[in-house]
């Protein structure tokens, strides 16, 4: 256990100070950096565990980690709403006070008055990308990308609830040990008090660490290979896709945007559709991804070509073919985390039977361009899309995910800086 901080400079005076944090803050993250705050509790370092528990994602760079790093095992999204005091000079300083504790932790070294910096040495890949939406934006007084904003009404699918949609700031953890996520995410919130309340929280998962070889695309929970198709970090379609351009206000330059949508699954309903009958609404083998065209998981879809009796192989309404983008840096790159919650008390199914599931999947995506890119998809699939028999959004954010920044700056700085 670390000693107490007698010094009087602990992250609570820091927090409760008011207007005084916008300015203290910094000098004094700056300080203990350097180490110049007497008394600070010397940061555990990490040992050669020998297993998934030691690896590091750098925090620091042009792009923010959480974009351009494989995704982990677990997953949790905190989603934020701004106190009515909180103007640009405050925004500062929590994003300040954000990024040093991410900093710190996905590093596995303990945050600024960690208690607990015993839950930091193993940080698992663990990864924090913050996310900004319209109202942040304005409130720095900055430019707001035209797309920023809630995605148009797609009534044809759409349960919306407000539980799990919108948000002023966003948050996204992930990595492949639950622990690391927890505690990151437990400082993250406590460190935002004087700022903003927290108004959902979303947790997910993929298969444990090691399951799968690597780069195995994931399974959801209607056990269908999901993201086939989508650029790989590194691609050149990743790129032309993901990062914002000259077309983006300035301070967006390098980053990118995020979607996410919170889709119900139906799995009792599911349960009752056959092997063919799943894969002819996917339009891929279940077995391995590829396309019911044939080939392999990531060979291209054939959408014309036709069966014995003239028609089309792929069904044109299958989830494949009314996803399917022409190009892949001209669509979205596919992030999507599986949910499975508790069933609530008196929950029936869509039979009215007792609910034996409460499931489904965290979709999320990144692009260059909400409007652009992820709309027309969303349009097509809400229009005609057979899988729309078993699944129902019923969450959904947009945000803008700034570019990232270099040891001694913050995640969004070239907003608030």
């Amino acid at each position: 256990m670390p000693a107490a901080d007698t010094s009087g400079l602990s992250r609570r005076r820091l927090l409760l100070g008011g207007a005084a944090a916008g300015a203290g803050a910094a000098v004094a993250l700056g300080a203990e950096r350097a180490g110049l705050v007497p008394g600070a509790a010397p940061e555990p370092a990490i040992d050669a565990a020998g297993l998934n528990g030691e690896r590091v994602v750098p925090f620091h760079g042009a792009h923010q980690a959480g974009v351009t790093s494989a995704p982990g095992a677990h997953a949790t999204y905190l989603a934020f709403d701004l106190l009515a005091g909180t103007d640009r000079d405050r925004l500062r300083a929590w994003m300040r006070l954000l990024t040093d504790d991410a900093a710190r932790l996905t590093q596995g070294r303990g945050a600024l008055a960690d208690l607990e910096p015993e839950l930091a040495v193993r940080p698992a890949g663990l990864t924090a990308t913050f996310g900004l939406g319209v109202e942040a934006v304005r409130r720095a007084g900055a430019a707001v990308p035209s797309w920023l904003g809630p995605l148009p009404a797609f009534p044809e699918i759409d349960a919306l609830e407000a539980r799990w949609s919108g948000g002023d700031v966003l948050v996204l953890l992930h990595g492949d040990d639950p622990t690391a996520i927890a505690h990151l995410a437990r400082m993250l919130v406590r460190d935002s008090r004087t700022f903003a309340t927290l108004r959902w929280r979303q947790a997910g998962f993929r298969r444990a660490y090691g399951s799968d070889a690597s780069g195995t695309t994931m399974r959801n929970l209607f056990g269908q290979v999901d993201g086939s198709t989508t650029p790989q970090p590194g691609d050149e379609a990743f790129d032309r896709a993901v990062w914002a351009g000259p077309e983006a206000p300035a301070w967006l330059r390098g980053g990118t945007s995020l979607v996410l949508r919170r889709i119900a699954m139906n799995l009792e309903g599911w349960d009752e559709v056959g092997r063919e009958g799943r894969e002819a609404a996917v339009g891929r083998r279940l077995a391995d991804g590829a396309p019911l065209t044939g080939g392999s998981e990531h060979d291209a879809i054939d959408l014309d070509k036709k069966d014995a009796s003239g028609f089309t192989v792929i069904n044109p309404v299958a989830h494949a073919a009314s996803a399917h983008v022409a190009d892949a840096g001209a669509g979205i790159v596919r992030m999507g985390f599986s949910y499975d919650d508790p069933v609530e008390a008196g929950a029936v199914d869509a039979a009215g039977r007792p609910a034996v599931s409460n499931s489904g999947l965290l979709f999320g995506s990144w692009q260059r361009d909400v409007d652009a890119q992820y709309v027309p998809m969303q349009r097509r699939l809400a229009r005609a899309d057979l899988l729309n028999t078993w699944t129902t959004p019923i969450g959904s954010g947009v945000w803008a995910i700034p570019p990232g920044c270099e040891e001694g700056g913050f995640v969004g700085e070239t907003l608030l800086g």
